[in-house]
């Protein structure tokens, strides 16, 4: 005999679904007006009460299952609870949606709440480069410390002016296919320097500041070879077109590792732990745009290289698009903006 009441099984049956029959109703109801495209119209009790509700079917079917009610009964509850699981557990959003919300909100907002961070890491790359420049004036031997002969393609102190200049404007011979090589493993270098960045600030920042500083002496060396034979404005034309947006990524990157370090020395109140994995959910969105910003780069570096030949254009296509990422991540309203502070 069930435990439910003496009547037997179909007594029994009749009074459990009498008890709470309502609340499986209220739950149907709910449902309903979610699966018909009619969330909006659902009041903060009713998104308050709808899991609640769920967790009161899933209590009667487990006791419904216990008890051997009807088939029928058990079924319905099956039924309705798998309902409610997807609604308030599943993934909803389809892609556009959840492409248009990543583009307008979440990646620019990941950005901005870095701001203090990807500003240090801007700073930290220039000073790189500044000092690398300074140094190989100095004395051009450094220049080999900061950038290996192999990875240079006889671009270093001792080229000729004819050599060098004809590398940034010629895609035909030696020089025109060197340089390529080059920019082929420039940009690889710089994916390569970025997605360390991040992934190395757990270590308090230390290897993220280090990457930043060798990263930008590589262009401080680069200006100190060009500079001196008056192609310092052509070199940084040529490295303008997709340059603006590869350290833009680059200093993204770092700021997100300056984020991931200060959250691992400086945890609070919370385990170092929890502390980095907070700092991870904030940085995410930033990174996974860090690697389109990449892709973007790669492509800008291609064709640009190949089509581009003028210094005013080079300088153009390249400030356009600094001035496009400085208003996406810092100056287009967003929603959300006082949650992303950090």
């Amino acid at each position: 005999m069930s435990a439910l009441a003496p009547g037997g099984p179909a007594g029994s049956a009749t009074r459990f679904r009498e008890a709470r029959e309502a609340d499986w109703t209220r739950l149907e109801q709910l449902l309903d007006r979610i699966e018909k495209g009619k969330a909006g119209s659902l009041s903060d009790e009713d998104l308050f009460e709808l899991p609640v509700l769920y967790r009161a079917t899933l209590s009667s079917l487990s006791v419904a299952r216990e008890t051997s009610l009807d088939v029928d009964l058990v079924a319905y509850l099956e039924s309705l609870s798998t309902r409610a699981y997807f609604i308030l557990y599943g993934v909803h959003a389809p892609f556009l949606g959840r492409l248009a919300k990543f583009f307008g909100s979440d990646w620019p907002l990941s950005v901005r709440s870095i701001w203090r961070e990807t500003v240090l890491a801007t700073l930290t790359f220039f000073l790189g480069a500044i000092a690398a420049y300074f140094l190989v004036r100095a004395d051009p031997s450094w220049f080999n410390a900061v950038i290996s002969p192999d990875f240079a393609g006889g671009r270093d102190p001792t080229a000729s002016k004819e050599f060098l200049r004809d590398g940034l404007y010629s895609n035909t011979g030696h020089t025109g296919g060197l340089l390529g090589l080059f920019a082929t493993q420039l940009f690889l270098n710089n994916s390569w320097v970025s997605l360390r960045c991040y992934a190395l600030g757990f270590a308090f920042g230390v290897p993220t500041l280090l990457l930043l500083i060798v990263n930008g002496a590589m262009l401080g060396a680069l200006m100190a070879v060009y500079i001196p034979k008056d192609l310092g404005w052509n070199l940084a034309g040529w490295l303008s077109i997709h340059g603006t947006t590869e350290i833009f990524a680059i200093v993204i990157s770092g700021g997100a590792g300056f984020r991931i370090g200060w959250a691992a020395a400086f945890p609070g109140r919370v385990s170092r732990l929890q502390s980095v994995i907070a700092a991870g959910r904030t940085t995410g969105f930033a990174m996974l745009g860090v690697v389109m910003m990449l892709v973007l780069a790669g492509v800008l570096e291609g064709f640009g290289r190949q089509l581009i030949r003028d210094d005013g254009a080079r300088f153009g296509i390249g400030g356009i698009a600094l001035v496009l990422w400085l208003c996406y991540f810092y100056v287009m309203p967003l929603r959300g903006k006082d949650d992303a502070n950090g």
